[in-house]
């Protein structure tokens, strides 16, 4: 299955991009720097998953996005096959890109006839790749995803910001949401983004923090359906002040809610890296993890609040469902009136 567009058609003696993409959600935004350098050099197709695929639908730089549902109707060699005719290279001057590093996404851009296939040297799927990229360990993503075009990171240079495109359709759903739950076109918001796949990326403070916010601020839960509990959580603390958007709007149309946002504070989770792309001011709460990685901020405006002085930091590159020594120090210390001060203070900027 594929979403295509007609502004960016192949071009006779024109190179095709077919970048892979089929990593987690904050990987797709910070892909897009990448997608747009390729796209000033011919087409772009990118193959994501379905959740992924909806935040590239109106990319200028993307030419058709092929959706591989992996888990569900394109799992097992049957949708590898069906998926391997769809992306087929056109021309011996066709590039695949390897934005995720898997054995899977190396042998479908072989299988499907790329004779130059780019990924990074430390992948799973490196040796089936002919051109294998260093992987910038101290790197932010942005730059690493985009060194895989020649571009190298710059020293004390910020990383290229993600962009992502809601369309009119995105935004009237955003104002039909605020318009039922009474609020007016011009009342400034606060976005809060409470969940994470990782349990233990979560903040649990949130409640204590929206209570704190609320007699000077409209606030907004973001989230998917599954942080609705969440959600619920601050609705409560707030006495129903907070308005609860989990689970009603669109990947792209929530992305449109956090450009509405004067600041969003944020676990390290999707919703961060939506910040970035609508130049939103963020605040990113970091526990298990840490912004070293490279999945910090980029909003022109952003802060870090984390606990700084514990030897266990970070615990894992993503962040475990549970805490391995227990305590949870790492969020639990992470008082809200620090989150506030941050808050509060890109709220005034």
């Amino acid at each position: 299955m594929s979403a295509g567009k007609s502004a960016l058609t192949q071009r006779e003696g024109v190179p095709r991009s077919l970048v892979i993409q089929t990593s987690f959600l904050g990987d797709v935004i910070l892909t897009t720097p990448l997608l747009a350098a390729l796209a000033a050099r011919g087409p772009v197709d990118v193959v994501a998953t379905p959740l992924g695929a909806s935040l590239l639908g109106d990319h200028p730089a993307v030419r058709r996005v092929h959706i591989y549902d992996k888990r569900g109707a394109g799992a097992g060699i049957t949708g590898f096959r069906r998926l391997v005719e769809q992306v087929r290279a056109d021309d011996a001057s066709d590039a695949a890109y390897l934005a995720q590093g898997s054995v899977r996404s190396a042998a479908l851009a072989l299988a499907a006839g790329f004779r130059s296939r780019t990924g990074f040297a430390t992948s799973a799927g490196r040796w089936l790749y002919t051109e294998r990229v260093p992987y910038a360990a101290g790197a932010h993503h942005a730059w690493r995803l985009l060194s895989l075009a020649g571009t190298r990171a710059v020293p004390n240079e910020p990383a290229p910001r993600p962009r992502l495109y809601p369309s009119a359709t995105d935004e009237a759903a955003v104002e039909i949401l605020l318009d039922d739950a009474g609020v007016a076109p011009e009342e400034p918001l606060i976005a809060l983004a409470p969940g994470s796949v990782w349990r233990t990326k979560r903040w649990p403070w949130f409640p204590d923090l929206a209570r704190l916010l609320s007699g000077d601020h409209r606030l907004v839960v973001l989230g998917s359906a599954a942080d609705r509990e969440l959600a619920q959580g601050i609705v409560t603390a707030t006495a129903g002040r907070a308005v609860d958007a989990t689970g009603r709007l669109s990947l792209l149309a929530s992305a449109a809610l956090i450009g509405r946002a004067r600041v969003l504070v944020t676990n390290d989770s999707a919703p961060l890296h939506m910040a970035s792309a609508m130049n939103t001011p963020t605040v990113a709460v970091f526990g298990p993890t840490v912004p070293r990685f490279g999945f910090g901020p980029l909003a022109d405006a952003h802060a870090i609040a984390e606990v700084t002085d514990l030897p266990c930091r970070p615990c894992h590159a993503h962040g475990p469902m549970q805490c391995p020594l227990t305590h949870f120090r790492c969020m639990r210390d992470l008082s809200p009136e620090r989150v506030l001060a941050l808050a509060s203070s890109l709220a005034r900027a």
